[in-house]
């Protein structure tokens, strides 16, 4: 029997069936988080940057608790940014107001597009539940 579970946060719950694939997967005491975007519930992308990036690790957050995780349990993280000269010190910034420093690897990458076109930021982990 597999230890594999498809974990999907209530605020998610259409995600499977509409865009086809987990938010996470949790094998044993891993959980690997697919990358999370800054949308509301409805799935409407926000245009304010800022707003973007903050609901993109509330996204993050979300899955991370619905695998029995938090923030402190991630231990590589990677983020696909557009145009990231431009919003990188807002981002660093608002990562810095949310996320635990120095906990956990990062590789930060800069691409053209992500899914959508007003996509700015992906956020996409690794984290491994600790005995609480």
């Amino acid at each position: 029997m597999s230890d594999r579970q498809v974990i999907i946060p209530a605020s998610m719950n259409k995600t499977p069936e509409e865009i086809s694939y987990a938010p996470a997967v949790k094998v044993g005491n891993m959980l690997f988080c697919a990358g999370q975007i800054g949308r509301t519930v409805d799935r409407v992308i926000l245009e304010d940057p800022e707003q973007q990036f903050v609901a993109a690790w509330e996204n993050l957050r979300d899955v991370l608790q619905a695998g029995g995780c938090t923030f402190e349990d991630v231990v590589d993280m990677t983020t696909y940014h557009v145009d990231l000269a431009t919003h990188m010190d807002l981002f660093l910034e608002v990562k810095n107001r949310i996320f635990p420093r120095g906990l956990s690897t990062w590789t930060c990458i800069g691409v053209h597009s992500l899914a959508y076109p007003a996509l700015l930021v992906e956020i996409k982990c690794t984290a491994v539940q600790r005995s609480r």
